[in-house]
């Protein structure tokens, strides 16, 4: 138990307070600013996931750049925030470039949504630039774009959402597709002025002149409805393919395994010989086996033991007609031990 001050040092202590001579302690504890207007929506594990599955379309699109562009390409991701719709819009410059896409998921427990992409205007020029043959030198330009450079643009955006589904299905099947593209900002209204979004900016370093920003925005309705399917203990569940894809790809695979040449053996009985009988046997040598001629004999495939067969001819040629198909190797081993035994 702490020591109870009497009231006479409790007035000296406050005589010293008054006058300066004791040490006050402030709290040197700063407090942390929240906004009750704004909470937030998603945990931290929560957006470790979101940045997990960003950073494999990071790879993806990396990838698609460097093959499109023809030279070194690097995207990372920057920061993933959450804010309010009206404050992601306002800070979008006159001149954007803004792709809209509809996601739809094929779980009808899931409600549609749209994603927004916003590239930069000076990575968007130097996209062009590059595409027509140019250098990518000339791509610090002030000015809107024109229907030709939409149309390229829409095309890359395009290729830029496949990218956006592949990763996606990998956790949850959608459908993603590009809706049209914007180039001013105030003409977008996407989501209402308070809804909460989800920003993932990410980085895109091409070459050694171009840096860019390529941000996503995501409604936060729609991401807590989906968020747990792509939460780290579903990062290594298997990828869903089409089964219409594996089917014809199993197709593909037999049709070449077909065109291979296999050894195909007849087999008619097995015995041991020893050795210095095996080194006198002379042509004409008659050796006796242990089956009548009419008993099965057996086929080999590659070394392995498909069917039996029986002995015969066919247009003065030696032939085999096929009785039965081997199964579990069950009929081989019986052979085996009958051949031996001769």
């Amino acid at each position: 138990m702490p020591e109870q001050l009497s009231q006479s040092q409790i007035d000296a202590l406050l005589k010293k307070m008054s006058s300066g001579e004791a040490d006050i302690q402030e709290d040197t504890k700063k407090a942390r600013e929240y906004d009750f207007k704004s909470p937030k929506k998603f945990t931290k594990e929560q957006l470790k996931s979101l940045d997990s599955l960003h950073k494999t379309f990071s790879r993806m699109l990396a990838s698609y750049f460097s093959g499109m562009l023809r030279t070194v390409c690097e995207v990372d991701v920057l920061q993933i925030e959450e804010q309010r719709y009206y404050e992601y819009n306002n800070a979008l410059p006159d001149n954007s470039l803004t792709g809209l896409v509809s996601v739809k998921p094929k779980n009808k427990r899931y409600d549609d949504s749209t994603m927004m992409l916003d590239m930069s205007t000076s990575l968007g020029f130097y996209l062009i630039d590059r595409v027509l043959g140019g250098p990518g030198t000339g791509y610090n330009v002030d000015r809107n774009y024109t229907d030709i450079e939409i149309a390229i643009l829409s095309n890359i955006f395009t290729k830029i959402t496949q990218r956006i589904q592949d990763t996606w299905s990998n956790n949850l099947e959608i459908e993603a597709v590009l809706e049209g593209i914007e180039t001013n900002a105030r003409l977008l209204q996407v989501f209402a002025p308070e809804d909460i979004v989800a920003i993932v900016i990410l980085s895109v370093k091409l070459g050694n002149r171009m840096d860019g920003t390529l941000s996503i925005c995501l409604s936060a309705e729609f991401l807590e409805q989906v968020i747990d399917t792509f939460s780290l203990r579903f990062a290594h569940t298997t990828k869903r393919q089409d089964p219409q894809k594996e089917e014809a790809k199993k197709r593909l695979i037999l049709e070449n395994v077909c065109e291979s040449n296999m050894e195909v053996k007849v087999i008619f009985d097995q015995l041991k010989l020893e050795l210095r009988d095996i080194m006198q046997l002379q042509p004409d040598d008659v050796i006796p086996l242990g089956k009548p001629i009419d008993s099965d004999v057996m086929v080999t495939i590659g070394k392995v033991p498909w069917f039996t067969a029986k002995l015969g001819e066919t247009k003065q040629k030696k032939a085999i007609k096929l009785q039965n198909i081997l199964n579990n190797g069950e009929e081989v081993v019986q052979w085996e031990k009958r051949g031996t035994s001769s």
